[in-house]
């Protein structure tokens, strides 16, 4: 029989993007297959709101604080540039270096804590991580000089590169599959919660505070040790639970062996899935930093307006990414992750001219809010997405990985943002003033259409059973026992439902069906 030519095969890939295509997915008995991926039909959200227990809901939450809590103490440098730029005696442009230097650093973070997450549990390396975060936030508040205050900020990268991957892999490997694509949009708007609550804070207790802008850093500190503190309250997550329970826990050297071995074997079967992940988490990252980072910025240097009511426009464009976030992951779990992304993504760049071609505030704000709600709408696909095509035992430091260096590739979005602007003059009210508005127009329509591009050449792992897994470095016998249907069928063979059971760890590369 002929081989299929290129031209098939491409448009054979992207019609599965609409409709269901095949794949590598964890079954619901916990055994790698490769076939039809899983699709549910829409289902009332009430139904899904309700199909988590209560101990569901208690792990989400904590890792949405979390998530949440890194949001509001990344975004606390980017709501006061403009008063940084005056009590350091720098330029904006130089204030948004320290934005370049937390997000490059951020991969770092995100390899120290995913690891320890994965290997030791997601609780204590949780609460570590976020008591560090607090301490690196408060110490912000009392830097006195310029290099001081980059320093500061460096570290603080590192600390928060850990967050995202230990409270993605937490919050939906204890959510029910059918409730994931909800709960990831929910998880993910976490990020844009924490700038919601700076920019309130940022107007109604930063003007009156003796303190000025170092009380947005206060109450980060403050907020952040609480999240740790609830945190030490709830128990680890049931996999690491069981593992102890069933006598599956290595301890010392032998562990740290046995997580290595499981390591170096996902190295060389996730590759392509890694450079697809990393490229995507770019792009991603490119565009929430791009829309986000100098919109305060941009309405009051550009637009004219006073920080109070950039600062209100803030806040309705992040009411707009909480409800984009939502409503696009709950329908990703019916209609595809990839194809959700790709429609949030072509409404979005339809929606540029709003943003960016009104003077009124009404309507700039509104523009806003709907760029926002798509930027965001594909965002919160991006947690159930990356923790479907991790490895299932790596799913706290893949992701986190993955999210992370594609922030550090995006490091630069606000600095080159506010580079442009700053050298492109126009005249607001008389008075020279930076272009914002042209240069984000440009660089998001780049982005738009590049994401687009990029996600549907991707995979997709859709209502994949990853919690059914054991976590990494778990005895290697134990796990043929639990997994034996995988790990018997080297040769490949098939199972009672008539797909073909795969072995996981065994074949070239799980990527090979694309």
């Amino acid at each position: 029989m002929a081989e299929p030519s290129r031209t098939s095969k491409m448009w054979k890939h992207f019609k599965e993007i609409w409709t269901t295509g095949e794949g590598n997915y964890i079954n619901e008995h916990g055994e790698a297959v490769y076939g039809k991926l899983p699709r549910a039909k829409v289902e009332n959200p009430f139904r899904t709101i309700c199909r988590p227990t209560f101990m569901n809901y208690l792990f989400f939450f904590v890792g949405w604080m979390a998530w949440t809590m890194d949001g509001y103490d990344f975004h606390t440098v980017s709501l006061s540039v403009s008063r940084l730029a005056v009590y350091y005696g720098q330029h904006r442009e130089h204030i948004t270096t320290s934005i370049t230097l937390t997000l490059l650093f951020r991969s770092v973070g995100a390899v120290i804590f995913g690891l320890a997450g994965d290997l030791y549990g997601r609780k204590y390396p949780m609460v570590i991580n976020l008591v560090i975060i607090a301490g690196l936030q408060l110490a912000t508040a009392y830097c006195d000089t310029f290099s001081e205050f980059l320093g500061v900020r460096a570290l603080f990268g590192i600390g928060m590169g850990g967050i995202w991957g230990l409270s993605a892999s937490m919050a939906l490997e204890n959510m029910p599959v059918e409730a994931r694509g909800l709960f990831s949009g929910l998880l993910q708007q976490g990020y844009a919660l924490g700038y919601l609550i700076a920019a309130v804070f940022n107007l109604y207790a930063v003007p009156g505070s003796p303190y000025t802008w170092k009380m947005l850093f206060f109450i980060g500190a403050g907020l952040t040790l609480a999240v740790a503190f609830a945190r030490l309250l709830f128990p680890e997550s049931k996999q690491f639970i069981e593992q102890k329970k069933n006598g599956e826990n290595p301890q010392g050297k032998q562990k740290v062996k046995l997580f290595l071995a499981d390591g170096k074997k996902i190295l060389k079967e996730y590759w392509r899935k890694a450079l697809y992940a990393i490229v995507m988490m770019a792009l991603f990252n490119f565009m929430s930093h791009t829309s986000q980072d100098m919109f305060p910025t941009y309405m009051q240097q550009t637009k004219g307006f006073s920080p109070e009511m950039a600062s209100k426009a803030t806040i309705i464009a992040k009411t707009g990414a909480l409800v984009g976030g939502t409503v696009c992951g709950y329908y990703s779990q019916f209609f595809g992750r990839r194809a959700t992304i790709m429609v949030a993504t072509f409404c979005g760049a339809a929606l540029i001219p709003l943003w960016v071609l009104p003077s009124s505030w009404g309507t700039l704000t509104a523009g806003a809010f709907l760029i926002q709600f798509m930027v965001q709408g594909a965002w919160g696909v991006v947690p159930i997405h990356l923790q479907e095509l991790a490895p299932p035992q790596f799913r706290s430091s893949f992701p986190g990985i993955a999210y992370q260096l594609g922030n550090m590739v995006s490091a630069p979005a606000a600095q080159i943002s506010s580079a442009i602007s700053e050298g492109l003059i126009i005249y607001v009210n008389g008075e020279e003033a930076p272009d914002y508005g042209t240069t984000q127009a440009a660089m998001m329509s780049v982005i738009f259409v590049l994401l687009f591009i990029w996600v549907a050449c991707g995979y997709e792992q859709r209502g994949s059973h990853f919690e059914l897994v054991a976590v990494a470095g778990t005895d290697t016998l134990t796990h043929e026992n639990k997994l034996r249907a995988v790990e018997g069928s080297e040769s490949g063979e098939k199972d009672n439902s008539g797909v073909e059971t795969i072995d996981h760890r065994e074949q070239p590369s799980p990527d090979s069906s694309k």
